[in-house]
């Protein structure tokens, strides 16, 4: 049964407000129990301490958000789970996230959190044939998804280092995907992606330059692992196969660029793509001159154009979908040659 339009808005606006709410609330918290970022390492690029913990906010509000919508309209325990099947996996991580923001973990404990979210969200998903776009092979669908699930929420938590950024992106990234779901009848990937987008846009109101806040892990990986498994989820009416997986892609197609580049430029230097550097995206718009908060507006902008060519695919035709995936697919690969030439090291 579909959720009318008054319904998302009301979505959003509770997730907008919450965590909007929340999230100061979790700042004097943070300052009281001193979880806080300080600029204490070469690769932190932020001049004074800032508090964590605005990724429980973004938690608290969606699960909040989520399941209190489910109890109060249409519930079902098959919608229950399936909710759960989502919002569970994305939980566990924020939880190992909130727990390396208070200790400071080791990246071996997070990739096997990672890794369990991902085996588990095969298992969902194939075990329910829940997959978006199936390949037609269970191995190749239960690797794939894997992969996507730690890839994606590492791309999130590597993108997370500027003011806004991140939460901009995934925020504009869920907006994209409501109206991708709604196109394909999919009303519970599309009621969860408008919770998500309330949600870190009411965190983004605290989260923009200057920061009054960050996320940390607990926020990143969090919503790393939602959007992932959102987007695994979501069925695309594309015409040519091949294209269909590109939707996905697409919707987070700058937080895999930046991750792209950082991993690519630290092995061509000899340097751990596991430790922090200033060799991202937004450090490099920023060693071109760009200010912090212009440097947020373009890859908001980025993020903004991909998402758009991702909702384009699904109304072309099948001439048109191939033409737009080419020069897209071009532009994609010329970003990631200019902004790895940027020197940084």
């Amino acid at each position: 049964m579909g959720i009318t339009n008054k319904e998302y808005f009301l979505l959003f606006v509770m997730a907008y407000l919450l965590v909007g709410a929340l999230t100061p609330l979790m700042r004097k918290i943070a300052i009281i129990t001193d979880v806080i970022d300080r600029p204490n390492a070469s690769h932190k690029s932020h001049k004074k301490p800032v508090p964590y913990l605005g990724g429980v906010a973004i938690i608290i509000g969606v699960i909040t958000i989520s399941y209190s919508t489910s109890l109060v309209s249409n519930f079902t325990t098959n919608t229950f789970w399936l909710a759960t099947s989502v919002l569970g996996p994305a939980l566990l991580l924020g939880l190992i996230g909130l727990w390396d923001d208070l200790k400071n973990l080791k990246p071996l404990p997070r990739f096997i959190a990672q890794s369990i979210a991902g085996i588990f969200t095969a298992g969902v998903l194939i075990g329910t044939n829940n997959v978006g776009n199936p390949t037609g092979s269970i191995i190749f669908d239960s690797v794939i998804t894997v992969i996507w699930v730690v890839g994606i929420c590492n791309s999130i938590n590597f993108f997370d280092n500027l003011d806004g950024g991140a939460a901009g992106t995934v925020a504009i990234a869920s907006i994209a995907l409501v109206f991708l779901a709604l196109n394909g009848d999919q009303y519970l990937i599309a009621a969860l992606a408008t919770v998500t987008a309330g949600a870190t846009l009411g965190f983004l109101v605290w989260n923009k330059s200057p920061a009054k806040i960050y996320m940390g892990d607990a926020g990143a990986l969090f919503l790393g692992v939602l959007i992932a498994i959102l987007t695994l989820r979501l069925r695309t009416n594309v015409e040519i196969q091949l294209i269909s997986y590109l939707v996905p892609i697409y919707l987070v197609a700058i937080p895999i660029l930046d991750t792209c580049i950082v991993v690519t430029s630290r092995i061509y230097k000899n340097i751990s793509p596991f430790q922090g550097g200033q060799d991202h995206i937004s450090h490099r718009l920023i060693k071109l001159g760009f200010s912090r908060k212009r440097t947020a507006y373009i890859l908001w902008a980025l993020s903004g154009f991909f998402s758009g060519i991702a909702f384009l695919f699904v109304i072309v035709s099948k001439n048109n979908e191939i033409f737009i995936a080419s020069v897209s697919g071009i532009f994609w690969v010329v970003l990631f040659i200019f902004f790895f030439r940027i020197t940084v090291y």
